[in-house]
């Protein structure tokens, strides 16, 4: 029997093709292993084509090649073709968590002996994390035999039906007509797709927009070199990674996150990786039965998104934090929805107005001002929207400044989460371009004389008077308030405020010339 599998099949999808990704991984894992081969398999690989041939039974050669790829050591899944018992334990167990968090997440897909804790580390001067997961006996991969085989072991020459940890979005659409809604393959097409979760990774998320029973995310890659792809995800940066790597805030994070995680290359032209497709699958109102794709992205590493990402990575940290019974990582607000916003090749600050709606939300970006700060000078941006921010940062530090002598007069401390909010509320009323329009002109007016906005005054003009700006020009004051940094002392802040404030790229959240918000 012969099977040939080529990345140019046009009936195969991201995830075929991973799966034949995932089978050539396997098959390099045997030559490297040097597994006494049976029933006289041979293969043959190169950068596009998989050749598989073997003699005898047709059942019991799946029966044992399936069990010889997918296996398991103390409980955990173990994919040979990714090498997983050679890992570090936290990428064993996070192939682990993913696969049950995504793929395998109905209970008749694998078969469990109890839950296991384990503590690993969240990096140097980190506090350890307290992991429980499901330590398994079987799952379906390695059982599948039977399927792709008809009643005399033979492999089958008819379509058959695929469930929804097989191929996620091609499940049965209505359980009533089961056999008219059900989802077919051809038994090739099935078989392949079993070897989809060895080219695949896999992410928790902590996100603080999505619904929380979103808690895995799937990142299918699309390959278009079998061997580049191979070197790429049995690289050390994967294989060696701390379980805190292994998070992300959200889908946008995720995929970018992945496409970048070897920032010293060039990942499309070294490792023929441009782009890849991220999902997460859980269950929705009509369909509680059954797991479901509840959301998709499909990510794209161009040389800007890429750098954006990377800026926004090394600036907006998550974080290992110490708990009662245990640590947990705390993902970053800021980058969540930025990264959102690459990911779908939308201007980085897009629509965060509307979705930083309420005074919590607010406090969540504002905690991170430093950070958000950093990335605002680093990005790659339009300058005049630098400049807009900049004539909107001096003009909350001369506001403050006000304050703090009026507070000082009456000898008082002076309240500057009070203006803060009345900012951040009185930018949530802007509905139009009028009411913007209005709304910051009378916060630049009150403030004083603004030395960026009498330099560039033509340039900053475009965001206040054009109608199709006014949008975009509330999601920068926002990101200004929310990044502020300053003394709220008004001599010193007038006197800054007539300088480019440079130096600032070198602090952080926390230093002492930051005004606090309580969260």
């Amino acid at each position: 029997m012969n099977l040939e599998f080529d990345l140019s099949n046009p009936s195969f999808t991201l995830l075929h093709r991973a799966g034949v990704a995932g089978l050539w991984m396997t098959l390099k894992q045997f030559e490297k292993e040097k597994i006494e081969v049976k029933y006289g398999l041979t293969w043959q690989l190169n950068q596009r084509q998989v050749n598989l041939s073997w003699e005898g039974n047709d059942r019991d050669f799946f029966d044992w090649f399936l069990k010889e790829s997918f296996q398991l050591n103390n409980g955990i899944i173990a994919l040979r073709g990714l090498d997983t018992q050679s890992m570090r334990e936290d990428a064993q167990v996070i192939v682990h968590q993913g696969i049950l968090g995504t793929l395998l997440q109905h209970t008749s897909t694998h078969k469990s002996d109890g839950v296991v804790t384990k503590s690993l580390s969240l990096g140097e001067n980190e506090p350890e994390i307290q992991v429980k997961y499901k330590s398994l006996n079987s799952y379906v991969y390695q059982e599948f035999a039977g399927n792709l085989c008809d009643k005399k072991g033979q492999f089958s020459t008819k379509s058959i039906s695929v469930a929804g940890w097989l191929n996620p979005g091609a499940a049965v659409r209505h359980v009533a007509f089961n056999s008219d809604t059900s989802f077919e393959e051809l038994p090739e097409n099935a078989f392949i797709l079993l070897f989809a979760p060895i080219a695949c990774y896999y992410y928790i998320l902590r996100s603080k927009l999505r619904d929380k029973r979103a808690q895995y995310a799937l990142v299918i890659p699309e390959i278009t070199n079998l061997e580049k792809y191979a070197n790429y995800r049995q690289n050390q940066h994967l294989r060696n990674a701390i379980y805190k790597d292994f998070h992300a805030s959200g889908l946008g994070d995720a995929g970018l996150k992945f496409l970048t995680l070897n920032a010293t290359v060039n990942i499309a032209q070294t490792f023929g990786i441009q782009r890849c497709q991220v999902l997460t699958l859980g269950t929705v109102a009509w369909a509680t039965q059954q797991k479901t794709r509840t959301d998709m992205y499909v990510v794209e590493a161009t040389d800007e998104v890429c750098h954006n990402y990377q800026v926004c990575d090394s600036c907006l940290k998550d974080k290992g934090i110490a708990g009662k019974d245990g640590g947990f990582v705390a993902t970053s607000f800021a980058k969540e929805l930025i990264a959102e916003n690459l990911a779908k090749n939308l201007p980085w600050y897009f629509g965060i107005s509307d979705k930083v709606n309420s005074n919590e939300l607010f406090q969540k970006l504002a905690y991170e001002r430093g950070g958000l700060y950093q990335v605002m000078q680093k990005i790659q941006s339009d300058e005049r929207e630098k400049l807009f921010v900049k004539a909107c940062h001096e003009a909350i530090r001369f506001t403050y400044g006000q304050i703090s002598e009026q507070a000082e007069k009456r000898k008082e401390i002076p309240n500057f989460d009070r203006e803060t909010v009345r900012i951040r509320t009185g930018l949530g009323r802007c509905k139009n371009s009028e009411t913007f329009r209005e709304f910051i002109t009378d916060f630049w007016s009150r403030a004083g004389k603004l030395p960026t906005l009498q330099e560039h005054w033509e340039e900053l003009m475009e965001f206040v008077m054009l109608e199709k700006n006014w949008k975009k020009s509330r999601d920068l004051a926002l990101l200004a308030l929310a990044s502020y940094k300053g003394t709220g002392d008004s001599k010193k802040d007038k006197k800054a405020s007539v300088k480019d404030d440079d130096s600032s790229d070198e602090e952080t959240f926390g230093d002492e010339n930051i005004i606090d918000i309580d969260i």
